[in-house]
């Protein structure tokens, strides 16, 4: 993972054929997410295959948890299980790799998709991490629309009560969710004053961009008293033209055509960013 940029499109093509030869998938937030998963597990978090059971470790968990193809798929080229394995068995019967994130697999830390689950379980986690010293960093990975939950904003106050400095959340901001448009359905704006007002650090970026996104992630270690969130701009279908900001994409199959389209437009966007 070391082209963190060319291996985001990569791992679209890799998700796009999880979801192709399954025929189940959310493909739509699998793309706007990508970049954000890449940059954790490749340059952000002390997590891998190796340390993935040392206590000291950084804690992951991805609240929206319907975007597994792209975890499932950033875990195997970490290494935590062979890809060929993911792409045979995903989401086929007695198959472990099932459509949300199973615990019961190397790297994942819970059984989530249960929305606004994420950011509560990873305040217990990170406010353990404190009372034991702990060096440990906690991350969680929340989609916008699954900010109407109110378990997640039992979270953002415990997290804020404790002074958890330790843990960071990011909101996948790609404004779209099943059906339709987020301000439309429960409106968030202004979603950086929201969490200012619950005492959280907050860092708005492109959330499409590793650069960005890393920068990001540096930034809020160096704060202190408080946890961050980043709210990561981001493109539902980010990566191919037909998808982009599609609510339709939430969850949807591409045609046989569709994939040859989507393919040819993720490996030229690949190609060119190795070429940078």
């Amino acid at each position: 993972m070391e082209n963190l940029k060319a291996e985001a499109f990569a791992l679209r093509r890799n998700v796009l054929d999880l979801v192709y030869r399954a025929k189940t998938g959310h493909i739509g937030g699998d793309f706007s997410v990508m970049e954000i998963l890449v940059s954790l597990y490749g340059k952000v978090m002390n997590l891998s295959p190796e340390n993935q059971n040392d206590p000291n470790r950084d804690y992951f968990v991805l609240s929206k948890g319907h975007s597994v193809e792209a975890y499932y798929s950033v875990l195997a080229a970490k290494g935590f299980f062979p890809n060929e394995e993911l792409l045979e068995k995903y989401s086929q019967f007695h198959s472990p790799f099932i459509g949300h994130p199973n615990n019961k697999l190397p790297g994942i830390e819970m059984n989530s998709g249960s929305l606004g689950h994420g950011l509560p379980v990873c305040v217990g986690i990170a406010k353990a991490c404190q009372m034991d010293a702990r060096p440990s960093r906690v991350y969680t990975v929340m989609g916008d629309g699954e900010l109407a939950e109110g378990s997640v904003w039992e979270g953002v106050m415990a997290a804020s009560q404790y002074h958890l400095d330790n843990l960071c959340a990011t909101v996948d901001r790609n404004r779209l969710q099943i059906s339709g448009s987020t301000e439309d359905v429960m409106h968030h704006e202004d979603l950086a004053e929201r969490f200012r007002a619950f005492g959280w650090n907050v860092i708005s970026t492109e959330g499409n961009s590793i650069d960005s996104l890393c920068a990001a992630y540096d930034a809020a270690k160096s704060v202190k008293g408080k946890p961050t969130v980043v709210i990561a701009n981001t493109t539902k279908g980010c990566g191919v033209s037909f998808m982009e900001n599609q609510a339709g994409w939430h969850h949807r199959v591409p045609t046989e055509e569709e994939y040859r389209q989507a393919m040819e437009e993720l490996s030229r966007e690949e190609e060119a960013a190795r070429n940078e």
